[in-house]
């Protein structure tokens, strides 16, 4: 699924807000099971149209999942924004 921004900044960023993020993130859990799995990630990845998506799903999700259970869930969502900002060209601002 490819991100929705609301623009791009003059370092070739995605904007978007949490809001709009926080939606994003919600529309990769295919299986609604309230989770982020790493083929989920590397989807997502693929979306922005960055290379190695497999890889970079794996990586995020190694960053993010701070628990070791294999999924993002809700109490690591900090981390994924986090990983977003860094590795996926995105940009949190606030309205």
């Amino acid at each position: 699924m490819a991100i929705k921004s609301i623009g791009i900044t003059v370092d070739g960023k995605r904007k978007m807000t949490m809001e709009q993020f926080k939606r994003w993130v919600k529309a990769l859990d295919t299986d609604k099971d309230g989770k982020i799995s790493k083929e989920e990630l590397a989807e997502a990845v693929r979306g922005t149209g960055r290379w190695f998506a497999g890889w970079k799903g794996k990586q995020g999700l190694q960053s993010a999942d701070s628990n070791g259970d294999g999924f993002v869930d809700e109490s690591e969502f900090h981390n994924l924004v986090e990983f977003a900002q860094k590795y996926l060209g995105v940009t949190i601002i606030q309205l």
